[in-house]
């Protein structure tokens, strides 16, 4: 993984997000066992302390189960991926329409401008 951090929030949010991506983009699939805590934290060169952090987040959205003797894994609940993969669309399309707004472009607008868009893919 290409681990990418900013500095407008907390380098475990952005852990748990770009995990997040990575399962629900299926690069981790259902029923994978996930690297270690302390692979992925020499990984993104980050303290060990804040991958456990993120990954403990993981198993509190329902994305990653953990055993003591197995590790982590990724769930193998597809509805939990699925819903999860939504939740982000719809922020996603929140931020923008919320940017289209500031522009002075209502909601039907920013539907002919997605109509553009996928025409011209």
């Amino acid at each position: 993984m290409d681990w990418q951090f900013t500095d407008d929030r907390p380098i475990w949010q952005q852990i748990t997000e770009q995990l997040t991506m990575g399962i629900l983009r299926g690069e981790y699939p259902p029923g994978e066992r996930l690297p270690g805590v302390r692979e992925l934290a020499a990984q993104a060169g980050v303290n060990p302390n804040t991958m456990q952090r993120a990954m403990a987040q993981l198993e509190a959205d329902g994305l990653a189960a953990g055993s003591r003797t197995a590790g982590r894994t990724v769930t193998r609940d597809q509805a939990v991926i699925e819903a999860a993969a939504r939740a982000r669309a719809r922020e996603a399309v929140v931020r923008c329409l919320r940017v289209l707004e500031e522009l002075g472009y209502s909601g039907e607008k920013a539907l002919v401008f997605v109509k553009e868009e996928l025409h011209h893919e």
